[in-house]
């Protein structure tokens, strides 16, 4: 019987590509800053608007269920009263496509001027208003969206899902997080909870 690997062959090979385009040094800086800021007691945001929402959700959710400290702050309401939530010390990733997204530029500027505040830009444009603005960036090389038009915030998506996810499980690892401490207390219900007690 057929598989239905054709549908998907095409977008794994450009995921793949765009995953292959990200610095390995870069990478290991951004691991090694969060790993700092979880140790000194501070917390990780990250923040995006439109389809990244849900992105930034996932990531710091995953975050929540090692038991280590994460926000999500919405790029919009930001401005109004939710940076409230950083304090000196924290981490901020910033998502944004295209790094010229008005509201993204505004909200790094604010904090910017936050003394004490790590920034880092996960963007897919080598050179935009941010990218060129910013020290700390992933910068990721997308061939195409995988839509009609190259416009609908596809492969994009799902490539900032899997470097925020890949980011997290590096951080479990590098903390020394265990089973039974950290993560076990934090699921007691549902399929994994019932998986977890029996062990």
């Amino acid at each position: 019987m057929e598989n239905a690997f054709c549908y998907f062959e095409k977008d794994s090979i450009i995921i793949e590509n765009a995953l292959k385009s990200i610095s390995k040094t870069q990478m290991d800086k951004l691991i090694a800053d969060c790993y700092d800021t979880l140790k000194s007691g501070y917390k990780i945001v990250a923040s995006g608007l439109g389809k990244n929402v849900p992105i930034c959700d996932k990531f710091v959710g995953t975050l929540h269920s090692l038991g280590l400290n994460a926000e999500f702050l919405h790029t919009n309401t930001a401005i109004h009263g939710d940076m409230g939530m950083i304090r000196p010390g924290d981490l901020v990733i910033i998502l944004t496509k295209s790094g010229a997204t008005p509201e993204s530029v505004y909200l790094v500027n604010l904090l910017k001027e936050r003394h004490g505040v790590k920034l880092w830009l996960l963007t897919f444009e080598e050179h935009s208003v941010l990218a060129d603005s910013m020290e700390n960036k992933l910068v990721i090389s997308l061939g195409h969206e995988g839509d009609l038009w190259n416009i609908v915030p596809n492969n994009s998506t799902t490539i900032n899902l899997i470097v925020l996810q890949k980011l997290a499980i590096e951080l479990s690892k590098k903390m020394g997080l265990s089973l039974e401490k950290d993560f076990k207390p934090n699921h007691p219900g549902g399929a994994i909870g019932k998986k977890l007690s029996h062990r």
